[in-house]
């Protein structure tokens, strides 16, 4: 008769420790509010959106966008090319490769960002941008919502075609500020 003998492994058995999702989730959204790397912050947000976390994604692309401005933060300027970034990103993503807005760059080069934003207001045509921004729930990124922000800056007639654009795409203007 043949014995039997378990075989015991010295190993004590492997333990997974299982972090809720919300745990890990508020880690993560607490280190992306101090993060100041735009390359960390565009790995995250591949990572977050390959694994379906798109609330993780989101946070970490608005701090990106954010933070890659060199204008001082509140100002016009600043807000601006949080738009420009924001759809340049939303555009090189969907394209799967950089995009850049030229011809964007080059008139501000040619006649500043404000005379920029006050000649995107006044028109009866909604642009691509301003459509593609509200579809990626993205309304402070447009535009218009910058001409609000700073309406030292801008005519009455400019600010009220910008309040109605927003108004008639059915954003919360009290959300803007």
């Amino acid at each position: 008769m043949a014995s039997h003998k378990s075989k015991k492994s010295s190993k004590p058995p492997k333990v997974e420790v299982v972090v809720p999702k919300e745990k890990s989730d508020t880690k993560i959204l607490a280190f992306i509010e101090r993060c100041e790397n735009p390359a960390e912050l565009e790995s995250l947000i591949r990572n977050a959106t390959g694994l379906g976390n798109l609330v993780v994604a989101e946070k970490a692309f608005r701090r990106r966008i954010s933070l890659v401005p060199v204008e001082t933060p509140g100002t016009m300027e600043h807000d601006f090319w949080q738009t420009v970034h924001a759809f340049e990103y939303a555009l090189s993503a969907e394209r799967g490769r950089t995009v850049k807005l030229s011809r964007t760059r080059q008139k501000v080069a040619d006649v500043g960002v404000a005379q920029t934003l006050r000649n995107w207001a006044p028109g009866s045509q909604e642009a691509a941008g301003f459509q593609m921004l509200l579809a990626r729930g993205m309304p402070e990124f447009t535009g218009e919502a910058t001409t609000l922000r700073h309406p030292e800056h801008f005519e009455p007639q400019i600010l009220e075609a910008a309040r109605e654009r927003l108004t008639k795409a059915g954003v919360d203007l009290s959300a803007l500020t």
